[in-house]
C-alpha cells in the first residue's frame, strides 16, 4: 500500500476519530447506567412518599371518623372522604411502582388488607354513631380494634421503607461507584489515548518534517547558486519522495540550462563586442557621409543659386537682344527713308548722325552683355565640371546628376558658341558704324554719292538686322536652357535634401544601433556575472 502525507495524516485523524468514538460510546454507557442509577434513586424517593402518604390518609381518615364520633356532625367526614378516595389510588401508585420487586408486591398485599380492615373498622363505628349513638360507636372504639389494625399498617410501613432505604442505600453505592468509574475513565482513558495519539503524530510529523528539512537544506543551497549537491530520493513514494524526485530532476535540469546559458553567455559577450566595435566603425562612417552629403547638398545649392543668377543674365540678354532687332529695324526704315528721300538728306544729316552715335552705345553695350554671357558660360561651364566631380563622388546616387552636369556642360558651350557668333555680328556692326560716322562727317561733302553709301548702309543694315535675329533666337535658346539648367538644379537641390535626411536619419539609427549593441554588451557581462554565481 502507497502511504502518502495524506493517507498518513487521514489515518492518525481517522485513529483519533476512532479511539474517541469509542470513548464516547464507553462514555456514553456508563453515563446512561449512572443516569439509570439515579432514575431508581428517584423511583425508589417516589416509593417511600407515596407509601408515606397512604399513612397519611389513613390517618385524615381516622382523624375524620373521630371528629364525626364525638360531634355527629357530617361535616367533620369530609376528611375521611377524602382519604378513603385517594388511599386506593396511592397503593395502586405503589403497587405500579414496585412491579418489579415481588417481596414488596406482597408485603403490599398484606399493606392492602390491613387498608381494608382499617376502612371497614372506620366505616363500622361511623355507622354505630349513626345509627346507635356516641356510647355504641364509643365502645367499638375502646375495643382497641382500630389501634390494632393500625399498628399493624405501621409496621407494615416501617418494614415496606426499611427494604426500600436498604434498596436505596445499594443503588447509592452502585451510582457512586458508577460515577468513580466515570471519572476514572475520562482521566485514564482520554489521557492514555490523547498520549497514544500524541506519539504517532509526533512519530508522523517526524516522518514529513526529516525530509522537509533536507528539501529546505537543498533549497538554501540553490537559492545560495549552488547547484552541485548530490539529492538523495531514497525509496520513499509518499509526497515527500515525490518532491525530492523533483527537487533532483529540477537541479539537474537547472545543471544543464546553467551550462547552456555559461556557453551562450560567454558567445553573447563575445558577439556583442564584435557588434559594438563594428557598429561604431559604422557610425563613424555614417557620421563622415553625412557630413559629405552635407557638404555636397550646399554645393548643390551653390550651383543651383548660380543657374538661378545664368536664368537671369540671360533673360536680360535676350531682352537687349530683342531691343537690338527693334533697333535695327528702324536703321532699316531709316535707309529705305533716305533711299526714297536723298532730297532730305541734308536735312535729316544730323537725326542719321545722332541714330549713329545711339548705334554705336548700344553695340557698346551689347559687347557687354556678350562679355557677361561669355562669363555665364564659362562659370557654367566650371560649375558643369564641379558637378560632375560631385556625382563621381556619390556613386550610384550621382548618376542622374551627372547627366544633368553633362546638359550644363553642353549648354555652356553651345551659350559660347552663340556669344561668339554675337561678337562677331557685333564687330559688323561697330565697323559699320563706324564707317556710318565717317560718311556722316562727309555727307555733306559726298552727297552725289549718297544713293549708293544709302544702298550699302541698307544692304549692311540687312546683314545686321539677319545677325540680330540670329542672335535674339540665340538667346532665346541659352534663356530656355538656362531655365532647364535652374529645373534640373531644383530637382538635384530637392534629391540632394532627400540624401541629406536620409543619411541624418542613417546617422541617427547607427547611434541607436551602436547604443543598442553597447546596452547588448552590458546585458551580456551582466548575465555571465550571474551565471558565475551558479556553482555547478
Amino acid at each position: 500500500m502507497k502511504w502518502t502525507i495524506g493517507t498518513k495524516i487521514s489515518g492518525i485523524v481517522a485513529f483519533a476519530i476512532a479511539i474517541f468514538l469509542i470513548l464516547g460510546i464507553i462514555s456514553t454507557r456508563m453515563v446512561n447506567n449512572l443516569i439509570a442509577s439515579a432514575d431508581w434513586n428517584t423511583h425508589t424517593y417516589k416509593v417511600l412518599a407515596a407509601q408515606e402518604s397512604i399513612i397519611s390518609l389513613l390517618k385524615d381518615a381516622e382523624t375524620g371518623q373521630r371528629g364525626f364520633i364525638i360531634t355527629g356532625e357530617e361535616n367533620y367526614l369530609e376528611p375521611f372522604n377524602s382519604a378513603i378516595n385517594k388511599v386506593y389510588q396511592q397503593i395502586n401508585s405503589v403497587v405500579e411502582l414496585t412491579n418489579d420487586n415481588p417481596e414488596q408486591q406482597e408485603s403490599l398485599v398484606k399493606l392492602r388488607i390491613l387498608v381494608n380492615d382499617k376502612i371497614e373498622e372506620l366505616n363500622q363505628t361511623i355507622e354505630l354513631r349513626r345509627n346507635d349513638g356516641f356510647d355504641a360507636a364509643l365502645n367499638v372504639v375502646k375495643s382497641d380494634l382500630g389501634k390494632e389494625i393500625m399498628d399493624s399498617i405501621r409496621v407494615s410501613h416501617v418494614e415496606f421503607e426499611n427494604h426500600e432505604n436498604e434498596l436505596l442505600k445499594l443503588r447509592n453505592i452502585r451510582m457512586i461507584n458508577d460515577t468513580k468509574v466515570i471519572k476514572s475513565f475520562f482521566i485514564y482513558g482520554i489521557s492514555l489515548s490523547i498520549l497514544i495519539i500524541l506519539i504517532i503524530g509526533i512519530l508522523i510529523i517526524r516522518n514529513i518534517t526529516r525530509p522537509l528539512k533536507e528539501i529546505t537544506k537543498i533549497a538554501s543551497s540553490i537559492s545560495n547558486g549552488d547547484l552541485s549537491m548530490e539529492i538523495n530520493t531514497g525509496n520513499r513514494k509518499d509526497e515527500v519522495g515525490i518532491l525530492l524526485q523533483n527537487f533532483s530532476k529540477m537541479v539537474n535540469n537547472l545543471r544543464r540550462i546553467m551550462k547552456d546559458i555559461s556557453e551562450g553567455v560567454n558567445l553573447l559577450s563575445s558577439s556583442s563586442s564584435e557588434i559594438v566595435a563594428a557598429t561604431t566603425q559604422v557610425a563613424s562612417g555614417s557620421a563622415e557621409t553625412a557630413s559629405a552629403i552635407s557638404e555636397t547638398s550646399t554645393t548643390v545649392e551653390e550651383v543651383r543659386q548660380a543657374a538661378q543668377l545664368s536664368s537671369q543674365k540671360a533673360s536680360r540678354v535676350s531682352e537687349n537682344a530683342q531691343q537690338v532687332a527693334q533697333i535695327t529695324q528702324t536703321g532699316q526704315k531709316a535707309v529705305e527713308e533716305t533711299v526714297n528721300g536723298m532730297h532730305e538728306i541734308q536735312n535729316q544729316m544730323e537725326d542719321i548722325a545722332n541714330t549713329i552715335v545711339r548705334l554705336s552705345e548700344q553695340s557698346q553695350q551689347i559687347g557687354g552683355i556678350i562679355a557677361s554671357v561669355n562669363d555665364v558660360a564659362d562659370q557654367s561651364n566650371l560649375l558643369a565640371v564641379n558637378a560632375a566631380i560631385e556625382a563621381a563622388k556619390a556613386g550610384e546616387q550621382g548618376k542622374g546628376f551627372a547627366v544633368v552636369a553633362q546638359e550644363i556642360k553642353n549648354l555652356a558651350l553651345q551659350s559660347k558658341q552663340a556669344t561668339i557668333q554675337v561678337r562677331n555680328i557685333l564687330n559688323d556692326v561697330q565697323k559699320a558704324t563706324s564707317a556710318a560716322v565717317m560718311a556722316t562727317e562727309q555727307g555733306s561733302k559726298m552727297v552725289e554719292n549718297g544713293v549708293k553709301q544709302s544702298a550699302q548702309t541698307g544692304k549692311s543694315i540687312r546683314v545686321l538686322s539677319e545677325s540680330v535675329n540670329e542672335s535674339v533666337q540665340a538667346t532665346t535658346q541659352i534663356v530656355a536652357s538656362s531655365q532647364q539648367q535652374t529645373v534640373g538644379m531644383d530637382q538635384i537641390g530637392l534629391a540632394m535634401q532627400n540624401i541629406n535626411q536620409a543619411g541624418t536619419e542613417n546617422a541617427a539609427s547607427m547611434m541607436q544601433a551602436e547604443k543598442a549593441a553597447k546596452d547588448l554588451n552590458e546585458l551580456g557581462l551582466k548575465l555571465k556575472m550571474l551565471v558565475e554565481q551558479y556553482k555547478i
